[in-house]
């Protein structure tokens, strides 16, 4: 699949937070990293890393681990074994709030959303760390509080121009087709103002022109606002396109590491895929 982007300037260039790591950096580290459920091993001595700016894809097989490895990444799992280096700091136990706080976001696989809650208030909430007054002051929305809410607002409303769902705004997330919410669930996301965007599976269930969008997105997030993206995605055509590195999992190891071209002529990653039998 080709990604054509479209022409000009987006409007959150200002939004690119400066997180003192230099392009082409080491932003995350993983080393030797195992997580076990009972006496299934999920991820097995897996080390790899990601650098500032670049997409990393993350594929392999059902089963492979690959969500557990963002779990881990995002704080949802705690590996028995092994680190986590985040901006050159390692990470102890760490709980998804905090890697929030610390500029890691995420979507999900399965789109979770505040169903009942219109777009606007979805994306409003991934501003939720960036507002620094009390709950006694956002619950009446008065005085610095309201005007608080105002410019978070007016951050969001960029984020529903750039994603071009300005007609859905108002709309309950609730009533979108899945490819919509989608979109809306990575607005929550970059609300965040992420240094390291983490998408688990962004393309499921979308239709050819869907995906073509969220390509689109993507690689504006990536190359014109300058954030890092670790993803998991299914679609070989699409990780081609737009991963700049490719780990391959199966089984819980790490079976091939490298640029997509290296990584496609693989004959362990095509046996994986093709189900050769171990």
């Amino acid at each position: 699949m080709n990604v054509v982007t479209p022409q000009g300037e987006a409007s959150l260039g200002a939004r690119i937070v400066d997180d003192g790591i230099e392009p082409g950096a080491e932003l995350l580290k993983v080393e030797n990293v195992s997580l076990s459920f009972g006496g299934v091993k999920a991820i097995q001595d897996i080390s790899f890393d990601v650098k500032k700016g670049e997409i990393r894809a993350i594929i392999g097989p059902n089963g492979a681990g690959k969500t557990s490895m963002l779990n881990v990444i995002n704080g949802f799992y705690h590996p028995q074994e092994g680190t986590i280096t985040f901006r050159g700091n390692v990470r102890t136990k760490m709980r998804p709030y905090m890697a929030a706080s610390q500029g890691i976001s995420r979507t999900f696989q399965n789109v979770a959303l505040f169903t009942g809650m219109s777009t606007l208030d979805n994306i409003m909430a991934g501003r939720q760390l960036k507002m620094h007054k009390n709950f006694f002051w956002q619950m009446w929305r008065y005085g610095p509080a309201f005007n608080e809410e105002v410019e978070h607002r007016l951050e969001v409303e960029k984020i529903i121009d750039f994603l071009e769902i300005q007609s859905i705004r108002k709309t309950p997330v609730g009533q979108l087709p899945y490819g919509l919410q989608k979109r809306v669930e990575l607005g929550r996301a970059l609300a965040a103002e992420p240094s390291l965007l983490l998408l688990d599976e962004p393309m499921a269930g979308m239709n050819l022109e869907e995906k073509e969008d969220m390509s689109r997105f993507i690689l504006d997030v990536n190359q014109q606002f300058g954030t890092t993206i670790a993803l998991i995605e299914h679609d070989m055509g699409v990780v081609m396109d737009l991963a700049d590195r490719v780990v391959v999992l199966d089984y819980g190891k790490k079976i091939a590491d490298g640029f997509p071209s290296e990584v496609q002529a693989s004959q362990e990653v095509i046996d994986a895929y093709l189900g050769v039998p171990h």
